[in-house]
């Protein structure tokens, strides 16, 4: 049997309305863009990283690094649209989306999650999840999206709510975990996915994943407990620089 070929989509747009041009954010000496791509390359189950981008001056960046790079539409509603486009022609058992504002994101969690999605042919489509302290005020923050895990490690929902709530003491095994916004598709349900109308629940919790969900997807969740640093201001990237800055010492 031949091995699986999994591709890795970094979709990288330069608009952002709290973090305008945030791919192409200077972090340590080096474009924010650059850093995610090198933690991609670092994964050993990854055959192919592209990044997925609607602007000319990312693709620049990215030549410049030695990266390959798609120009894609501007005008897609979601970033899964985009992946679909940026994947249209190549090869792939799975596809990989990493964001493009996570320059710390873990290649063992990479690593993990294809290989878990290769496991588990049931699967349609693969994310990420972390525990949560449960004094955190992330737990009753709706920027932090919540995921419900069935005892077969399939979803059964995603919510911008506190869940599970616990009316009583809440029992060990049973965390609040914070989804990580980090998917593997089959390419076949990729395509499927784009076609289907934005789904009530999805429009309610303003959450794409719902849409799969709704449709009787089976969504695979890793729980882990790493965790990605995104970057969603200015303030986040001097936050994250530090964090680079620490890590090349350490190196």
């Amino acid at each position: 049997m031949a091995e699986a070929r999994v591709l890795a989509v970094i979709p990288a747009r330069y608009g952002s309305t709290r973090f305008p041009g945030k791919a192409l954010a200077v972090l340590a000496g080096k474009p924010m863009i650059q850093w995610v791509y090198e933690q991609v390359k670092q994964a050993s189950l990854i055959d192919e990283i592209v990044v997925a981008t609607d602007d000319q001056r990312i693709m620049d960046a990215c030549s410049s690094f030695g990266a390959e790079a798609v120009m894609t539409r501007v005008d897609h509603q979601t970033g899964t649209d985009r992946i679909a486009e940026a994947i249209e022609g190549k090869s792939a058992d799975l596809v990989v989306n990493i964001q493009g504002d996570e320059p710390l994101i873990s290649p063992q969690v990479l690593d993990q999650l294809v290989e878990d999605m290769l496991a588990r042919p049931d699967a349609d489509m693969g994310t990420a999840a972390v525990p949560l302290d449960l004094d955190s005020e992330a737990t009753t923050n709706p920027n932090v999206v919540k995921a419900i895990v069935a005892q077969n490690g399939l979803a059964l929902y995603f919510t911008r709510s506190t869940a599970p709530f616990a009316r009583d003491e809440r029992p060990q095994d049973a965390p609040i975990l914070q989804h990580w916004g980090l998917y593997a598709y089959r390419p076949s349900f990729l395509h499927a996915f784009v076609e289907w109308d934005q789904s009530p629940l999805e429009r309610c919790e303003s959450l794409e994943q719902l849409r799969a969900l709704e449709n009787g997807a089976k969504i695979y969740v890793l729980i882990t407990n790493e965790s990605a640093v995104g970057v969603d201001t200015p303030e986040d990237a001097k936050e994250v620089e530090q964090l680079l800055l620490a890590r090349e010492q350490q190196a």
